[in-house]
Parts: structure tokens; C-alpha cells; sequence
């Protein structure tokens, strides 16, 4: 048998270029994460709602430099401030919803992350990386109804629209909210940083569905984009805000309507019970926008139940 060899010119370049990225992946996780990470959110929250024109203009400039952002969609052409630019609407038409009785809706425009089943509580935020769910959620209903079901980590970048939908018709029963610490949620962090979604400040949305299946929603916080607005809950939900921790909710959802937003951005995990399954294509890396197929339920859910 014959064997090629990369010559030892190749090696030692593929080696520098390993130690290149390397290096830049450290780099990204001291600047993101080695600072006083609830301190500079606070400002950046406190500095992003500055609606002098001057200083609007610079942050979005500056913003749009280091992120895709497409305004195009946004509903309105100004903005009073980074902030408002930030939380943008988007304009009617934007974004179509799977109408399809069988199928949950992606909640959020995102970049599908860890997703696939739950085994037995266990669930990963990247290779090699699990964490229980008792230790991210705290609702005793939620972590029965989904232990051996299906999960789907979404994770929206700084230029995405920061706003989330109704996956289905629901109801709204129950937010959990867990104050907690402003980890970057990268890729890079991810791979490095056990457990973190546990650490970071997030809210467990339990909703029911039309079909009386348990769907739990989870936005987590991050460096930079904390605090969470709930259009069923009439308080910021933020990194100093300490209680009531349960906030019972009696809240009706159509499929694809606006439930909330990010402050900035984030993460959302998507927890379904056993019988779900993940829609075709969805994978890890995958780019979604929000409407368009995530989960599809169990085969023998009841059409007039799934309507």
C-alpha cells in the first residue's frame, strides 16, 4: 500500500495556521470574558438607550462595522437610539410562518446550535460539554415533560432581529426567572465553559399546547445582552431584578405572534416532549429564520388537537 506524506514545508504551515486560530479563539475568550462582565452590560444597556443623535449614529455605525445587519427588514427607517435599533421591528411580510398543523415554528431568527434528544435529563451546549436540565430549569412539570424528549439550542448573533414568536397556539402557564452571570455564549465559550447555560441569567417559559402537550422555552442572557422583556409579564425581567422568581401567567399565543424580545441578544432552547422530532434539515450550524419549521410533532397527535 502506498502512503502520502504531507511534506514537512505543508506540516509546519498547517501547524502555524492551527496555532493562528488558537490564538485568536483565546484572545476572543479573555476580551469577552476575562472583564467584569455584569458592570460593562449594565453600561452598554445604560449607554445603547442614549438617543443623542450624534452618539445614535456613531454606536450603529460603529455596530454595523463588526455585525451583518440587515435594516432593509426593519419596520421603521430611524431610530430614536442603538437600543431601538437593536430591538427593531420588522416590517409586515418579513418573515412567513409554517402554517402546517404538525409542525412548531422556529421562535427566533438563529443559528441552530446543540440540538436533538434529551437522555434522561442530559443535554449538551457543545461536544463533549453536558449539563442536567434540573440545573438549568427549576420547574418541577417542565423537566418531567421533557427528560426524554427533543431539545434545539438557538442562538442569535448581534445582527439578527432580537425578537421571539409563538412556535404554536399556546398558552402561556408559568415563567421561571433565574437571575445569574453574563458568560458569552459563543461557540468558543461554549467549548470551554461547563455547564453555562446553567451559570447565565435566563427565564423557563412553560406554555401549553393546543395538542395539551408541555413545550418549555428557555431565553438565556449574555455578556453584553442581558435582560429579558415578556410581553405576559409587566416587569423587566434583569440582571438585578430578584423576585417573585415564579410568575404564574395565564396567556393565550397564536402561532407566529410576538411574545418578547432580548434587550440585545442571545440564546433560545426549545424543549419538547418524547414523540417530537427535529424538522427535516435542522442541524447543528444550520441558519433559520423565525417561522420556518423547527419540531414536528408526535405522528399520532389528534389533527383537531394539533389545530
Amino acid at each position: 500500500m502506498t502512503t502520502h506524506k504531507m511534506p514537512l514545508e505543508s506540516r509546519g504551515w498547517a501547524s502555524r495556521l492551527i496555532a493562528r486560530f488558537a490564538a485568536q479563539e483565546d484572545l476572543n475568550f479573555l476580551l469577552t470574558n476575562r472583564i467584569p462582565r455584569q458592570t460593562l452590560t449594565r453600561f452598554l444597556g445604560w449607554f445603547s438607550k442614549i438617543e443623542q443623535p450624534l452618539v445614535r449614529d456613531l454606536s450603529i455605525a460603529l455596530w454595523r462595522q463588526f455585525c451583518d445587519i440587515n435594516l432593509g427588514e426593519a419596520k421603521k427607517a430611524r431610530f430614536s437610539s442603538m437600543h431601538d435599533c437593536f430591538i427593531r421591528e420588522l416590517r409586515p411580510g418579513a418573515r412567513s410562518v409554517d402554517t402546517a398543523q404538525d409542525i412548531l415554528s422556529s421562535p427566533c431568527d438563529a443559528i441552530v446550535g446543540a440540538c436533538g434528544q434529551v437522555e434522561d435529563g442530559r443535554v449538551y451546549q457543545a461536544k463533549g460539554f453536558p449539563y442536567r436540565i434540573e440545573d438549568l430549569m427549576v420547574d418541577e412539570q417542565s423537566i418531567a415533560a421533557c427528560r426524554n424528549g427533543t431539545y434545539v439550542t438557538l442562538r442569535l448573533t448581534a445582527g439578527m432581529y432580537h425578537r421571539f414568536h409563538a412556535p404554536a397556539d399556546l398558552q402561556v402557564e408559568q415563567v421561571d426567572y433565574i437571575s445569574g452571570d453574563t458568560w458569552n455564549v459563543n461557540p468558543i465559550a461554549l467549548a470551554r465553559v461547563e455547564r453555562l447555560f446553567c451559570k447565565n441569567e435566563r427565564a423557563s417559559i412553560r406554555t401549553r399546547l393546543s395538542s395539551g402537550h408541555l413545550l418549555t422555552l428557555v431565553p438565556v442572557a449574555a455578556v453584553l445582552v442581558a435582560s429579558i422583556r415578556l410581553h405576559f409579564v409587566d416587569v423587566l425581567l434583569h440582571l438585578r431584578y430578584r423576585g417573585p422568581n415564579r410568575i404564574p401567567c395565564d396567556a393565550a399565543y397564536a402561532k407566529g405572534q410576538e411574545m418578547g424580545w432580548f434587550e440585545h441578544g442571545s440564546t433560545i432552547i426549545v424543549f419538547a416532549p418524547p414523540g417530537f422530532t427535529l424538522a427535516p434539515g435542522i442541524t447543528t450550524g444550520k441558519q433559520i429564520r423565525m417561522g420556518q419549521a423547527l419540531l414536528r410533532l408526535p405522528e399520532d397527535t389528534p389533527r383537531s388537537a394539533a389545530a
